[in-house]
């Protein structure tokens, strides 16, 4: 699942013991097995790789280029590359994507809009959040 091809690198985790209230913006790989109360936003034009984890939590908007779901994503989520829901996934919102794959046993609460598009969706700045 990760460093595939280089640019899936992990360059911040929040643990598990952790909680964090308030916007994030990120670049590159970033990895959540804590709790975010806010907006989880990627750098605009450049790669980003964002992975929630199996006891990971986001209360807020999601936007990136590659996603990995395996905890809870409580909001909108705008992923302008590829979309995985792992099979103990739960996700709350509309859901906007360009690929998804998405394992039996996820849950999507919401609706789901397959995107043409490719780094548009990534066109969010913290300040617009």
């Amino acid at each position: 699942m990760f460093a595939r091809n280089g640019k899936d690198s992990m360059d911040s985790l929040i643990g598990a013991d952790t909680q964090i209230d308030g916007h994030l913006l990120f670049r590159g790989g970033l990895r959540i097995d804590g709790q975010v109360r806010g907006n989880v936003i990627a750098a605009a034009g450049q790669h980003s790789y964002l992975v929630v984890g199996e006891h990971g939590r986001i209360d807020g908007e999601v936007r990136c280029a590659h996603l990995v779901v395996s905890g809870q994503i409580n909001g909108p989520v705008h992923v302008s590359e590829l979309l995985e829901i792992q099979p103990k996934a739960r996700i709350v919102g509309e859901v906007h994507y360009k690929v998804m794959e998405m394992h039996g046993g996820a849950l999507v609460s919401g609706c789901l809009e397959h995107q043409d598009g490719g780094d548009s969706l990534l066109h969010l700045s913290l300040s617009e959040a």
